[in-house]
């Protein structure tokens, strides 16, 4: 029970309002972009892997939720290999705009 709640506050307190202002932030810097930035590969791709975190990040909500009322279906296993995801989509999205690939 202490789990869950340490689980519902993190997604509370850190996790939604971090999503929030990565997409305010994020919106406010595509703005500002000019027109022939909007043709580049690479702006592409990190918006895909934007896109698939906020999925991700839907995904862990309902998980969690799930959790919380006892309803988890779901092995240890599986729940490992998922935290991994976001990482991967992170690490993807800061090698597209460091080093615009295409």
């Amino acid at each position: 029970e202490t789990f869950k709640v340490m689980e519902r506050r993190l997604m509370r307190a850190i996790i939604n309002p971090a999503m929030i202002a990565t997409f305010l932030f994020g919106g406010l810097m595509l703005a500002n972009f000019d027109a022939d930035v909007w043709s580049e590969g690479w702006l592409h791709a990190k918006l895909t892997f934007v896109v698939l975190m906020a999925g991700m990040h839907g995904m862990l909500s309902r998980w969690r939720r799930d959790f919380e009322a006892d309803t988890n279906q779901r092995p240890a296993k599986f729940y490992r290999i998922m935290n991994e995801v976001p990482t991967v989509l992170m690490i993807g999205i800061v090698i597209f705009v460091v080093v615009k690939p295409f």
